[in-house]
C-alpha cells in the first residue's frame, strides 16, 4: 500500500505558517525581549516530544535531504539522545510513583538539557527549514496547561503582560491531523495518532507499513528454515 503523506503534511505546513507569523509578530513588537539569533542554540537542549504528524514529516525530509556519512553521524547522536532521554524520563516515573509533586517534576523535566542530534558543530540545525513547531517558538511567551514559560536568554518580564502562544491548542490541532492520518490509512492500531515521541526516536524509527499498522509483521512460522 502506498501511502500519501502529503494531504497531511499540507495540513501541518499551515500550521507551521502560522506559528511563524506569529513568532515574526511578537518579535517585532518586542525586539529588546526576544533574543534570538544566528548561532543560539538555547532552544536545540530542550526537552520536548512530537505528534505523529511531526515525526513522520521530520523523519521524511531526514531522509530526504541528509545522507552518506552525515546521516549516519546524526543516528548515532539521535541513538546517544535517547538513551539519555529514556533514562530521564523513567526517572520521572519512579518520582511520579514514589508520590513526588507533579509540579515539581515537570518543573525539573523542563530544566533538563538534551543537545539535539540535529545541531551541528557548528551550532546550527541540519533541517531548519523543516524543523518542529516548539522549536520555531521558543524565545517567545508560550503557555502549556495555563502556565507559562518564556526562554531563559530573552528579556521578558516576570509577571507582565505579554502576547501568549497557547501551545494546547496547537497540540490539539496536531493530534487531530495525527488521528485523521491514521484513521484514513485503516491503521490497525487505533492508539497510534495520540503518541508522542522525543525528536530522537523520530528520526530513528522506520515509519514503515508494519509500524503503521496497515500490514502484519512476517509470521514467524514462515522463515527459511523451519520445519
Amino acid at each position: 500500500m502506498e501511502i500519501d503523506l502529503q494531504p497531511y503534511f499540507d495540513r501541518y505546513e499551515k500550521l507551521v505558517a502560522q506559528a511563524d507569523r506569529v513568532f515574526e509578530k511578537v518579535k517585532t513588537e518586542y525586539p529588546d525581549e526576544v533574543r534570538c539569533q544566528t548561532g543560539c542554540s538555547d532552544c536545540c537542549h530542550a526537552l520536548f516530544d512530537l505528534t505523529l504528524i511531526e515525526a513522520l514529516y521530520l523523519n521524511h525530509y531526514f531522509l530526504k535531504n541528509l545522507e552518506g556519512e552525515k546521516r549516519e553521524k546524526i543516528l548515532s547522536k539521535a541513538n546517544t539522545a535517547d538513551r539519555a532521554i529514556y533514562k530521564i524520563k523513567r526517572q520521572a516515573y519512579r518520582d511520579s510513583q514514589s508520590g513526588k509533586n507533579e509540579n515539581q517534576i515537570f518543573e525539573e523535566l523542563a530544566n533538563v538539557r538534551v543537545r539535539c542530534p540535529l545541531l551541528n558543530d557548528d551550532a546550527r540545525c541540519e533541517l531548519y527549514a523543516r524543523r518542529p513547531i516548539t522549536c520555531r517558538l521558543y524565545g517567545v511567551p508560550t503557555a502549556i496547561g495555563g502556565k507559562g514559560h518564556t526562554c531563559g536568554l530573552s528579556a521578558f518580564k516576570p509577571g507582565e503582560p505579554y502576547p501568549t502562544v497557547n501551545l494546547d491548542l496547537i497540540q490539539r490541532q496536531l493530534f487531530e491531523i495525527s488521528k485523521d492520518l491514521v484513521r484514513d490509512i485503516k491503521s490497525r492500531f487505533s492508539g497510534l495518532g495520540g503518541i508522542l515521541v522525543p525528536l530522537s526516536m523520530a528520526i530513528l524509527t522506520d515509519y514503515d507499513e508494519i509500524y503503521l499498522g496497515i500490514r502484519n509483521p512476517p509470521d514467524p512460522k514462515d522463515s527459511p528454515g523451519r520445519s
